[in-house]
Order: C-alpha cells, then sequence, then structure tokens
C-alpha cells in the first residue's frame, strides 16, 4: 500500500491504512467556518489496495489533476477518484473562498512527464485558443489563488472587482466572461453554463479552478496584468 500524505497551508497530514481521512468544516483536516463548506466534504480512504479520492458532500464539486495539469477531472458529490499520482492537487470553492490541498503518494501507480509549454503567444485547451485579453480576464479573477504560497485558501474576487483591476466596464467584462465560459463548455468543461437556480459565483470559481489546476494560468503569468495594453498581443475581440 502506497504511503499518502495531504499538505495544505504548509501543514502535513500522514494518512493511515484502515482509518479514513476527512476535509471539510470538520475532521482531521478542518479547513475554516465556512458555512458554504461541507461538515464533511471529501474523504480519502484505501480500498482493495488502492488510495480513494470521494466526495462525500451533497452540493460542492472539486477539480482534481495531477501535478502536470496533464490529467484534470471534475469530482461531483458522490463520485470518487483513485490517488495514483505522485501529486494530485484537490481545488474547490465553497461561496466566495478557493481551497487547494496536495496529496502525495510514494510509490504512485502511473507518472506523466510534464507538457510542453506554448511558445505561440497564446494559450491553447484542447482546440480552444485564448486571445490575451481572454487571458487577462482570467489571470484577473485567478489572482489572489496565484499569489498564494503553494497551497491553502484564497478569495474569488467579484466581477466588479476583476473588471477595475483590468481598467475594464463591468458590461465588457461579463460579455467577456460569456465568451471565455462558452469556448470552455464547447470542449467538454463542466461547470461553465448558468442557468436557473446557478449563482454567477459558481461559473467564475469553476473557471479558477480550472486555470489554476491545469496550469493554463501561473504566477508567472500575473506580470501581464500590469503591463500596458498598447505592449501586449493585440486580438480581434471589441
Amino acid at each position: 500500500m502506497m504511503e499518502i500524505t495531504v499538505e495544505f497551508a504548509g501543514e502535513y497530514f500522514e494518512l493511515t491504512s484502515g482509518t479514513p481521512f476527512y476535509v471539510g468544516r470538520q475532521g482531521d483536516l478542518e479547513l475554516d467556518d465556512n458555512l458554504f463548506l461541507h461538515r464533511h466534504f471529501l474523504e480519502i480512504s484505501d480500498n482493495d489496495g488502492l488510495w480513494w479520492l470521494s466526495n462525500v458532500g451533497s452540493r460542492l464539486t472539486a477539480t482534481v489533476t495531477d501535478s502536470s495539469g496533464g490529467v484534470n477531472a471534475w469530482l461531483a458529490p458522490g463520485a470518487r477518484l483513485p490517488v495514483v499520482f505522485e501529486q494530485t492537487t484537490v481545488v474547490f470553492t465553497a461561496g466566495p473562498v478557493t481551497y487547494e490541498l496536495t496529496i502525495h503518494a510514494k510509490g504512485p501507480a502511473f507518472h506523466l512527464d510534464p507538457r510542453e509549454s506554448a511558445e505561440d503567444g497564446q494559450s491553447t485547451i484542447g482546440h480552444v485558443p485564448l486571445t490575451t485579453r481572454q487571458k487577462l480576464l482570467i489571470l484577473a479573477l485567478a489572482e489572489p489563488a496565484l499569489r498564494r504560497d503553494g497551497t491553502g485558501i484564497s478569495e474569488i474576487p467579484s466581477s466588479a472587482q476583476a473588471a477595475a483591476r483590468l481598467g475594464w466596464t463591468s458590461t465588457r467584462f461579463n460579455r467577456k466572461l460569456d465568451n471565455v465560459c462558452d469556448k470552455f463548455d464547447r470542449i467538454g468543461v463542466q461547470g461553465m453554463r448558468g442557468g436557473q437556480g446557478k449563482l454567477a459565483m459558481n461559473r467564475k470559481a469553476r473557471l479558477v479552478e480550472y486555470a489554476v489546476s491545469s496550469r493554463l494560468v501561473t504566477r508567472d503569468d500575473l506580470v501581464l496584468l500590469d503591463t500596458p495594453i498598447e505592449d501586449l498581443e493585440d486580438d480581434d475581440e471589441s
């Protein structure tokens, strides 16, 4: 059986075979007193020779990736995934707060080589390219998550805050947010569509989760937020 350690905000928790490990408002890893967060949200336990990450909550979802961002999965309520990589990143949002933790496995079952980064000035997920301004929008939303050191807690900016960070009007920001989410929805990224009973925060949270965990944006990209717009590559968007 692999040795499993959970890392969160500089703390490390060693898991014991035969004893489930719970993450949530209460449990073995108590995150904080966030009423949007389930008392028990995630469970890590061993069964049939494997460690499993399970969503034992009823409303929240989590984004799960390997350390390279090459594998990206959506962990819905009631779902579970095997822990098979050397490092597995788990990102999820409860209310306005985003959490990130890392599961370290000694002697993992699988290993992926890091992906080569794009060098053509555009970011591509699947077959969908992002323009410079679309990437800026994602960076404005993901900035708090990218600026934190390692794993831990961050808050997602409101649309008004993100628009002000970019010097855009709220109308322009929301129009471009619609465009970005539509692009991701077309390639099968879940949670990008709004709908009756769904808050706008949910869509932004899912966008940040996906972009950060898949390495679509990194801390090194934050310099773009302070680069004069005339120095950035232009695009066809209004």
